[in-house]
């Protein structure tokens, strides 16, 4: 009886434990539960430095004015640093026929195929892959999330190893397992992609991207309030 006794209460201890390490670190056995809301970045690392100085750009390409962050050409900006597990917290602002995106964990920044693309787009390209708060040409977002034309929308992006999560104007749109893109130029429901090569291979670490002028357009796209904080 005294065995069957400590018994529960270590039980009951265990399960303490563990609802405390779930409140006090996000995670369960190493991996954090996905954001449900957008978090409070305020104190966290500017991805771009006012001067673009850690960034990777031609001169002129891009410029930061009074804290936002646009397009002068078609030219891609990318970090010096490179980045694994992170949340990355901004927010946009698109124009009419806008079309950009965040490139995530890239391989190989003269091809923009080489990294993850999370669409940030005035409609879409023709297809709910393209719209905007997708995983470019791989998984839509489960709510069209996108505010009108001139205002500002956030976007809370986690990467953790093979996961990939969106929180969009305050809703979880994507929550991925890259692992289950297993085949080249295949998404897991069957539809076809660009990728030559199967997601779940792609870099776990690299650069983060945005896209300059792009498109028939070419219309601006703004970002601001650009934060990330790193996960171990």
């Amino acid at each position: 009886m005294k065995f069957l006794l400590l018994s529960r209460r270590l039980s009951q201890s265990t399960v303490l434990l563990i609802g405390l390490g779930l409140l006090f670190t996000g995670s369960l056995w190493g991996q954090p539960v996905p954001a449900k809301g957008h978090p409070d970045s305020s104190g966290w690392k500017n991805l771009f430095e006012p001067d673009l100085s850690n960034a990777t750009m031609n001169p002129g390409g891009w410029v930061m004015e009074k804290g936002e962050l646009s397009a002068k050409n078609g030219e891609t900006i990318w970090t010096k640093e490179s980045y694994a597990n992170f949340v990355l917290d901004l927010e946009f602002k698109v124009s009419k026929e806008a079309n950009s995106g965040v490139f995530l964990r890239s391989s190989d920044i003269k091809n923009v195929l080489a990294a993850l693309e999370i669409q940030v787009h005035e409609s879409t390209d023709g297809t709910k892959y393209g719209m905007v708060g997708a995983i470019y040409d791989a998984k839509p977002p489960s709510k069209d999330m996108a505010k009108p034309v001139g205002e500002w929308n956030r976007f809370t992006i986690t990467c953790q190893d093979s996961r990939i999560s969106i929180v969009f104007n305050g809703e979880k749109v994507i929550d991925a397992d890259l692992n289950d893109w297993a085949e080249a130029r295949k998404n897991p429901d069957g539809t076809p992609n660009k990728f030559s090569k199967p997601l779940k291979d792609y870099a776990r670490k690299g650069p983060i991207g945005f896209q300059g002028l792009h498109g028939k357009a070419a219309a601006p796209v703004w970002y601001r309030n650009l934060k990330i904080k790193e996960l171990n």
